[in-house]
C-alpha cells in the first residue's frame, strides 16, 4: 500500500517536472486522488461481478431448471455494477478536467 509520503512525493516530482502541471501542489494531489479513485472503483466492480458470477453459477448447477431466471437476473445486476463503475470513472475524470 502506498504511503501519504509517497503520493505528496510523487505530486510534488510531477509538479516541479512537468510545467503544465505546475499549477501547485492541490491540483498534483487531485491527479493522483483520481486515479487511485478509478482504479478502486474499478477494482471494486470487478470483484462485484466475479462473486456475482461465481454465486450465479454455483446456483444454477443446484437448479438447473432456473438458469434462465438467474442468468437474466445475472446480466441486469451486471450491468447495474459497470454503471457505477463507469460513474466513478467519470467522476476522476471530470477532477483532472476541471
Amino acid at each position: 500500500m502506498l504511503s501519504p509520503i509517497t503520493l505528496v512525493g510523487a505530486a510534488a516530482l510531477l509538479a516541479e517536472v512537468s510545467p503544465v502541471f505546475n499549477s501547485g501542489l492541490g491540483y498534483g494531489l487531485s491527479l493522483v486522488g483520481a486515479g487511485l479513485g478509478a482504479g478502486l472503483a474499478c477494482v471494486g466492480a470487478g470483484m462485484g461481478i466475479g462473486r456475482l458470477a461465481a454465486a450465479s453459477m454455483e446456483s444454477m448447477a443446484r437448479q438447473p431448471e432456473a438458469s434462465g431466471d438467474i442468468r437474466g437476473a445475472m446480466i441486469l445486476t451486471a450491468a447495474f455494477i459497470e454503471g457505477v463503475c463507469l460513474f466513478a470513472v467519470v467522476c476522476s475524470l471530470l477532477v483532472v478536467l476541471k
